[in-house]
């Protein structure tokens, strides 16, 4: 692992939250849920990045909220409680709809994805 992989990570990462609250503001809602797909998919990679020294090929947030939470038990709350579950499997799901799915987003489940990523998903993640 080398410093300079996981801080653009970690950049990248914030610029796709940011991104997303943009595109929420602007009415973009499909774009948005894809940003904050993203996001998580980005700062879970660089958490193990950190804390492992690599992170897998895959951009399943609950695999990858799986291997973080091995080092980092305390993160598996966000598995375990049903209404975090359901979040993160929708924002997994957000990745592929968002993008080639004839699926539009409605502002209400973009706003509430939101919320769960900011108040609930960021604080655990980036706390440790």
């Amino acid at each position: 692992m080398s410093f300079t992989e996981a801080e653009v990570l970690r950049v990248r990462a914030e610029a796709f939250l940011r991104n997303a609250e943009y595109l929420l503001s602007v009415g973009e809602y499909d774009l948005a849920v894809f940003n904050l797909e993203q996001y998580c998919q980005l700062i879970l990679k660089y958490k193990l990045l950190v804390r492992v020294g690599a992170y897998p090929r895959t951009r399943s947030l609950v695999e990858l909220l799986r291997l973080l939470s091995k080092v980092e038990p305390k993160l598996s709350s966000l598995l375990e409680e049903d209404e975090s579950f359901i979040m993160l499997t929708k924002l997994e799901d957000a990745y592929v709809g968002s993008r080639y799915l004839p699926r539009r987003y409605e502002e209400r489940e973009v706003r509430l994805a939101m919320r769960f990523v900011k108040e609930v998903f960021r604080p655990a993640v980036e706390g440790f």
